[in-house]
């Protein structure tokens, strides 16, 4: 079985929001890509979760850092 990617870095828009990731094996996701990688088990350390509004965000489930922490990348 093959090891499951981890999230390095981040991609953000003019806004600073995060708009793409990029993988532990160099892949660049896009939002809605690693969603769905990560709700069909083929990310680490991330989990999807909605609001009270039902918007979707993802998020690092280890409690040691968070996606604000992640270097960004061009």
């Amino acid at each position: 079985m093959n090891e499951q990617e981890t999230f390095v870095a981040v991609q953000k828009n003019h806004e600073g929001a995060i708009i793409n990731f990029k993988t532990s094996t160099g892949r660049v996701l896009s939002y809605r890509k690693a969603m769905m990688e990560i709700e069909n088990g083929l990310i680490a350390d991330a989990s999807v979760f909605s609001d009270e509004t039902g918007k979707c965000f993802i998020r690092i489930t280890s409690s040691n850092r968070s996606m604000e922490e992640l270097p960004l990348f061009f």
